[in-house]
């Protein structure tokens, strides 16, 4: 018989603070892969935006060397995985990567050397 403050040997405590690793990797097993692709693209994106100064607090938490390195990373991934996902889900990402390219060289007070922007790596010299 248990105490009070025992618990079984084959079960979890369930402390609130303690993450599910369990209910966590079924959760993300169910998930195509193409979904997690696509949100972390635009978990990418919707951050460079923010360091970028896009959004309604504007230059409150613009930083261009972070959304530089943002949108590097979103290229990457795109040029990566653009044969593993569909042009369904590509194309609208390209044109959101494209726009923040652009945006960034607006934003830039020392404008880099064509096809040395951020991603220009991945994708080419971005023209606006």
């Amino acid at each position: 018989m248990w105490g009070m403050s025992e618990t079984p040997q084959n079960e979890t405590p369930t402390d609130p603070e303690t993450p599910d690793f369990e209910a966590m990797t079924r959760d993300i097993a169910e998930v195509p892969a193409v979904e997690v692709i696509v949100t972390v693209a635009v978990n990418l994106m919707s951050a460079a935006a923010v360091k970028l100064g896009l959004t309604e607090e504007g230059d409150a938490h613009k930083d261009l060397d972070e959304a530089r390195k943002l949108i590097h990373a979103l290229a990457g991934l795109l040029d990566a995985s653009t044969t593993e996902i569909s042009s369904f889900h590509a194309a609208p990402l390209r044109d959101g990567l494209k726009s923040l390219q652009l945006a960034f060289r607006e934003a830039s007070l020392v404008p880099d050397e064509p096809g040395q922007g951020p991603g220009e790596k991945y994708t080419g010299r971005v023209f606006g």
